[in-house]
């Protein structure tokens, strides 16, 4: 049985999937919506974390805003992309990273909190933040165009059934979160959680969105042959329906405050 979005940061080799092709995943990897960007720019924090930076997808986004950020990102590669892109990047997993007593403002986390063993970085979080700091984690959902899912669906149970097509319509938006049992909201160290909503639309050509699909991790764990073949695949689909792949996309971010209490007990996922 698969892990669930809750123990996801379990699964270490999948985590740790990305840094073999950290520079598609700079190329490809879409950034998050400015209107979302400058909301947490608005907050005007003096200091930044980006837990999980990546190759600074978020990070470079704040920066050009004029804000200070400090990346955490467990994964040397995807590090050294960010640096080369401006943004100071210390090397370690948030949960045990040292930051030296200093605290910040603002916290983000851009698709990636689910990375992070849950109890551990709510501990984390309370200890780095500053009073009256916020901690924004986001995630993007994405639903294609129905020419796309149609040609994808048969290549996928043919050549990558086991892969979630987690862009095809569903009856609801699947979450990382369950507003009853967020940890960051029971813990008593932060403000009950605010849920805020991004859509947007892109549209992808056939080398953008076979690119993207290459850096998905249970793409990655196909191994280089499968991989390929599947790519091939839909690199041929897209081209047959008119080669590019439209996508219906929300951002939605999960903002909590740090309320000055001490954290009474770690809380339990």
């Amino acid at each position: 049985m698969p892990p669930t979005p809750q123990e996801l940061h379990l699964d270490r080799a999948r985590a740790g999937s990305f840094g073999s092709v950290a520079d598609q995943y700079d190329r490809f990897r879409p950034t998050y919506p400015a209107a979302l960007i400058d909301d947490l720019a608005g907050l005007r924090p003096a200091q930044v974390l980006d837990v999980g930076c990546g190759t600074g997808k978020v990070a470079v986004s704040l920066a050009e805003r004029g804000l200070s950020v400090l990346g955490v990102e467990v994964d040397q590669r995807m590090a050294g992309v960010a640096r080369g892109h401006g943004i100071d990047v210390q090397v370690a997993a948030f949960e045990g990273w040292d930051a030296a007593g200093r605290t910040f403002d603002l916290i983000t986390c851009g698709d990636a909190w689910h990375w992070i063993d849950p109890a551990r970085g709510v501990a984390k979080a309370a200890e780095v933040l500053a009073a009256g700091g916020t901690i924004a984690r986001f995630w993007t959902t994405a639903v294609l165009g129905e020419s796309a899912v149609a040609a994808f669906d048969p290549i996928y149970r043919k050549f990558a059934p086991e892969v979630a097509q987690v862009w095809r319509p569903s009856g609801s938006t699947p979450r990382f979160h369950a507003s009853r049992s967020d940890l960051f909201a029971l813990s008593g160290a932060f403000s009950p959680t605010e849920m805020r909503t991004y859509p947007w639309e892109c549209r992808l050509s056939t080398d953008e969105w076979v690119g993207r699909a290459a850096t998905i991790s249970d793409h990655q764990r196909l191994g280089p042959e499968r991989l390929q073949t599947l790519l091939q695949s839909l690199r041929t689909a897209i081209d047959e329906f008119g080669g590019t792949v439209h996508s219906y996309n929300e951002t939605y971010a999960l903002l909590n405050q740090r309320s000055g209490k001490g954290l009474a007990q770690p809380p339990r996922p």
